[in-house]
């Protein structure tokens, strides 16, 4: 079943919301329990449920990784989530930023795959 837009914008938000304040347990509420992420064409992405997602950025929290998002852009069943990723370990936090991009993808109003880009544009083109 689709999403509808006003339930994508509303899911775009919490997505948001949860990725902004890094809250695990409100995001956990968003995944699909079989949740995959990875590289934009990995065939093998390196989580394959909502568990493996969760560890994955409790361990980047864990060393003292943190994500401003910069954005959210709903096209159909997708959300793109720009990112401002701090490292931790820069004395300041401005000498070491990543602008990252996440494509999250929604079926029945849960997330079921997340996609990491390093370039904007190519993120942009994968929500055709």
């Amino acid at each position: 079943m689709a999403t509808d837009l006003v339930q994508m914008e509303q899911i775009a938000g919490q997505v948001q919301a949860a990725l902004q304040t890094a809250d695990l347990t409100g995001y956990r509420k968003l995944l699909d329990p079989n949740v995959t992420w990875g590289a934009p064409d990995d065939m093998k992405p390196s989580c394959r449920n909502r568990d493996q997602v969760l560890a994955w950025y409790r361990s980047g929290r864990a060393k003292g990784v943190r994500a401003n998002v910069t954005e959210t852009v709903v096209r159909n069943e997708k959300i793109l989530v720009g990112l401002s990723i701090f490292d931790g370990q820069s004395p300041s936090d401005s000498d070491d930023v990543a602008n990252r991009w996440q494509i999250f993808t929604v079926n029945n109003g849960l997330v079921v795959d997340i996609r990491g880009f390093e370039e904007r544009d190519a993120a942009i083109s994968r929500m055709e």
